[in-house]
């Protein structure tokens, strides 16, 4: 009752009974300009547009010159006149909470879940700057995640980075729920950034479930809204993650996905007056992206840490993309997951030979990096010869590697499959176990 009542306060005390007023004089494609706010109004301050009958928008500083302001609305301007008014709100904030654990929010902090929403007690911004790069600790310890691949060969610990690259339909959306709710962590948020607005509903009642909400937060924005709804979700989901860092909590943040928001970015961006020169990319698409990432990670000293996966839609396979490119050189390991893999049946659909965790070898032992490294021959023997293989153009004899690759691929892609309750120490058993006994398999006749 009492933490209610604090936060009630705040929510009192962030009212302001005076705002700066302005008036539109010109409409332009997608974007207002406005008289009477440029001389309190700083780039990115968040405004509230009233239309005649009382309709109300929001909306973003773009540009400021001497007497004039650009504002991008968050939702198509049609129904704006000359004249209308303009109110600025000032720095996008938010004041995430405990309570929010559990919750659907959208990329303001209002619920979306149709029950009441308490802010916090302090206010953050909503573009913070990350730690400094000094303070940090290193990497953690390695993670429980519930999936074999993640317990073993491509092991994610405590503060890592990894990027999720997949094209639609190969089970993106499957694993990230797998990891909410398997990953060993405090609390969890996920950013749901751009996302079908019939699958958000299914992702949260369905595919994450009651026991993966128990301890998440889900920031969402729809595919329908607005650029800047869906560039801040990512940033509110960060946010909220931050806050939670703070209180010296393990989060897992998983972000949905990083390539809707550099698409949200380059409308803005666009808007505002960038010209285009990375493959329809403005400049600041990089930067963009690293600020964001850079924000994750280990803390300091006196805070938790960020464990974060940032999922990247790659079309074709392309990871030579511009987002593609950018994420992966900023992160502490990428995933890819391939469609010939998820079309012959076989989920979480990882190419492992095309997917790299730097955490090794720090993050396993001697005899666990020879059991990985050991794994990762034998698979990458078989990838080679595949194609004769299939053909039946090889002869049994003619390579011991090989030879010993066809013996133990079957339990080899069993195990990229396989779920593991147990933890680490039974994934790498397993593991051994699989290698062992596929070695001892007889020669057919």
């Amino acid at each position: 009752m009492v933490a209610e009542m604090d936060c009630l306060r705040a929510e009192i005390a962030a009212t302001s009974p005076v705002h700066h007023v302005g008036r539109v004089v010109e409409v332009g494609r997608g974007t207002l300009t406005v008289k009477g706010l440029s001389a309190t109004a700083s780039l990115g301050d968040q405004v509230r547009i009233t239309r005649r009958g009382g309709v109300t928008m929001g909306g973003e500083v773009l540009q400021l010159t001497r007497g004039e302001v650009v504002i991008l609305p968050d939702r198509s301007a049609e129904g704006v006149v000359i004249g209308d008014r303009v109110t600025l709100l000032g720095e996008a904030l938010i004041a995430p909470d405990s309570n929010w654990i559990g919750r659907v929010i959208d990329p303001s902090g209002n619920p979306l879940d149709g029950r009441a929403l308490l802010r916090g007690l302090a206010a953050r911004p909503m573009r913070a700057a990350p730690p400094k790069a000094t303070e940090r600790r290193p990497l953690g310890e390695r993670l429980e995640t519930g999936v074999a691949i993640f317990n073993t060969l491509l092991p994610i610990v405590r503060g890592q980075r990894i990027g999720l690259f997949a094209g639609s339909g190969v089970g993106k959306s499957t694993l990230l729920a797998d990891f909410a709710r398997g990953v060993t962590a405090d609390v969890v948020v996920i950013a749901l950034v751009g996302e079908r607005g019939r699958e958000v509903r299914e992702f949260v009642d369905h595919v994450l479930g009651p026991e993966g909400m128990k301890r998440a937060v889900v920031v969402a924005a729809t595919s329908d809204q607005s650029p800047l709804v869906r560039r801040r979700c990512a940033w509110t989901a960060m946010a909220v993650a931050e806050h939670f860092r703070d209180q010296g909590l393990h989060v897992l943040l998983l972000a949905d996905s990083i390539t809707r928001f550099a698409e949200a970015h380059r409308e803005v961006a666009l808007a505002s007056g960038e010209v285009a020169s990375l493959r329809g990319y403005p400049p600041s698409t990089s930067h963009m992206i690293m600020s964001l990432c850079e924000r994750a990670g280990p803390g300091t000293d006196d805070v938790g840490d960020i464990t974060a996966v940032f999922s990247v839609l790659v079309a074709g396979s392309d990871m030579e993309e511009p987002v593609a490119d950018i994420l992966r050189g900023v992160l502490d390991g990428h995933v890819v997951m391939d469609r010939k893999i998820a079309e012959r049946g076989r989920f979480p659909a990882i190419d492992l030979l095309r997917s790299v965790s730097r955490s090794l070898p720090a993050a396993a032992t001697n005899e666990e990096n020879e059991l990985i490294s050991q794994a990762r021959r034998l698979l990458g023997a078989y990838d080679r010869a595949e194609m004769m293989i299939q053909a039946g153009l090889y002869s049994a004899g003619s390579d011991p590697m090989i030879d010993a690759a066809i013996k133990v691929w079957p339990q080899l892609d069993a195990f990229l499959a396989r779920m593991e309750p147990d933890g680490t120490g039974a994934s790498f058993l397993h593991l051994a176990e699989c290698l062992i006994s596929a070695a001892k398999t007889p020669e057919p006749a």
